[in-house]
Formats: C-alpha cells, sequence, structure tokens
C-alpha cells in the first residue's frame, strides 16, 4: 500500500527507535516491529489483533513490541505515524491559496472555473473514462441496491445521486456520515450491492472502513476520483478518471463530479428504461396523491 508523502523536515522517531533498539528484542518482537515499519500508512486503521493476524502472533505480543520501542502503547504509536506524514492542506488553506493567487478580477475567477470544468469534461470523455462508465453502468443496473459513499461536498452530492438513483427505480442510500453515524449506515451494507465512492488521496478511516466492509462483502466498488495513485484507487473494480479542478494547493472544484454523477444516472435510466419509466410514473401518482390528500373526496 503507498503511504502519504512524507515530511522531510521531521524526524523519523519510529524509525530510529526501531534501527537502535529492535537488534536487542527476540526476533518474534522484531517481526512485529519490522512489519509495522513496512505498512505504516495501514497500521494507522488497524487494531492490534489485525496487526497480529498479519504477522502469525498475539496482540499481547504486539503491545510489548510496541512498548519496547518506548511508545505508551498502540495509540500513541500511531499518533507518531502520523506526524512522520505530511498533513493534509485543509479546505480553508487550499480557499487562501486560490485567493491569493487569483486576482480580485473578476474574469479570472470566472476563467479558472471554466477552464477547470472545460479540462475536466474532457478528461471525463477520454475512452478509458467511457469504458470505465460503461463497466460502471453494467454493474449498477444489476445491484440489489446503490450505496453512495462521501464526505463533506460529497456527502451532498451522496444524498443528491441517492435520491436520483430512487426515482428511476434503483433502490440506493448514502453513506455520508462519520462516526457512530457511518457504522449505522454501514449496517446497510449487503451482499448484492454497488458501492460508488467519491474519494481522493487521503487513506481516511471512513473511507478505509467502508471499503474493508465492501470486500468483505464481495461488493463490487466504484472509485470517483482524480487520485489515481490513491489506495482506494487501487482497490476499485472500476475507476473513474474525474479531476477535481484542483491544481497543486488550489480549492477542489465539485462540478464535474456532479456531472459524472448524472452521467451513471441517466446511463442507468435509459439502459433500464422499463423501469424507470415504472418508477417515475409511480412517484408521480404518489404527488398527485399528496396535492389532493388535503382535499374531501
Amino acid at each position: 500500500m503507498q503511504s502519504p508523502k512524507k515530511n522531510k523536515n521531521r524526524v523519523d522517531i519510529y524509525g530510529e527507535r526501531l534501527s537502535t533498539r529492535a537488534p536487542t528484542l527476540s526476533p518474534r518482537l522484531q517481526t512485529v516491529l519490522h512489519y509495522i515499519d513496512e505498512n505504516r500508512n495501514a497500521v494507522l486503521d488497524l487494531t492490534a489483533l489485525e496487526i497480529a493476524a498479519a504477522v502469525n502472533t498475539s496482540d499481547a505480543t504486539v503491545v510489548r513490541a510496541v512498548q519496547a520501542l518506548g511508545f505508551a502503547g498502540l495509540l500513541d504509536l500511531k499518533k507518531t505515524l502520523k506526524q512522520w506524514f505530511e498533513p493534509v492542506i485543509n479546505s480553508e488553506e487550499k480557499m487562501h491559496a486560490t485567493v491569493k493567487e487569483l486576482t480580485p478580477d473578476i474574469n479570472f475567477s470566472i476563467d479558472y472555473v471554466l477552464e477547470s470544468h472545460k479540462h475536466a469534461c474532457t478528461v471525463l470523455g477520454e475512452t478509458h473514462n467511457r469504458n470505465a462508465l460503461s463497466q460502471a453502468v453494467a454493474l449498477l443496473q444489476d445491484a440489489r441496491q446503490a450505496a453512495i459513499f462521501g464526505l463533506n461536498a460529497s456527502g451532498i452530492l451522496a444524498d443528491y445521486t441517492a435520491r436520483l438513483f430512487n426515482r428511476i427505480g434503483l433502490s440506493a442510500y448514502a453513506l455520508n456520515r462519520t462516526s457512530i453515524g457511518l457504522a449505522e449506515q454501514l449496517l446497510a451494507l449487503q451482499r448484492g450491492d454497488v458501492l460508488l465512492m467519491m474519494v481522493q488521496e487521503s487513506p481516511h478511516s471512513e473511507g478505509m472502513t467502508t471499503l474493508r466492509e465492501a470486500k468483505r462483502l464481495g461488493i463490487p466498488v466504484i472509485v470517483l476520483t482524480s487520485a489515481l495513485e490513491s489506495n482506494f484507487a487501487r482497490e476499485a473494480d472500476v475507476l473513474i478518471n474525474v479531476p477535481r479542478g484542483a491544481e497543486n494547493d488550489r480549492m477542489p472544484l465539485h462540478g464535474t463530479v456532479l456531472v459524472c454523477l448524472e452521467m451513471l444516472v441517466l446511463s442507468v435510466a435509459t439502459s433500464a428504461s422499463q423501469r424507470t419509466i415504472k418508477s417515475m410514473k409511480r412517484m408521480h401518482e404518489l404527488k398527485r396523491g399528496l396535492k389532493l390528500g388535503g382535499k374531501k373526496s
């Protein structure tokens, strides 16, 4: 698994302790520590039991190995490893960088958005993306339900897309919460579903947990991303390249993600036209009933 970029300005505390203390430890403890060193990014989302299973030992041995390097426990180790990775630039910083770079002339802002979307739409129309979209539609056609994963701005798109799929007769639901809220949503995942994920490079725990649950259930995964070398991209059954307009540290744009989602919805609708027409007809019947609901018969 590919790790996030390392911050060269920070001391590698784990690496230094490993090189100086590991030679004095037992082979079993060394095995655990070297596994952690070689899988730093993955370890951030693993429990002691999961690490133990990977190296065929016990969770108690994992904890002893970590403590042998001077860490209080696995949580303390994870905090140290996270500091070794370059921090992800947040939305506020990206907005600041974008506004600072563009001039006060409104035309520069208009051109930035238009040119970014033109480029992104060109990429969406390329042969490899058309093929990927066709594969995604084939999966969604036969799905029991469509699960739409997205956080923050993408979480809003997840809700919108789920509503569109439900309108055309494909049962769908959003996976767009965090912590216990996401855990509750994930209970809805079942074999026969298809998972559609809007993600970028950061291997956040919400996305990785959702991905692992989908893999456990044998659920196909469609990934919409511009981070083609990310953990999510490598685990995708179908990968669609969706540029978000952001270059370097600029503010990302979500318009093209919406374009891609609407491509998928319309393609599924036309490929199962009878189901779509039946569902839309029923929805309008229900809508008329709501309008007449307050009137006496």
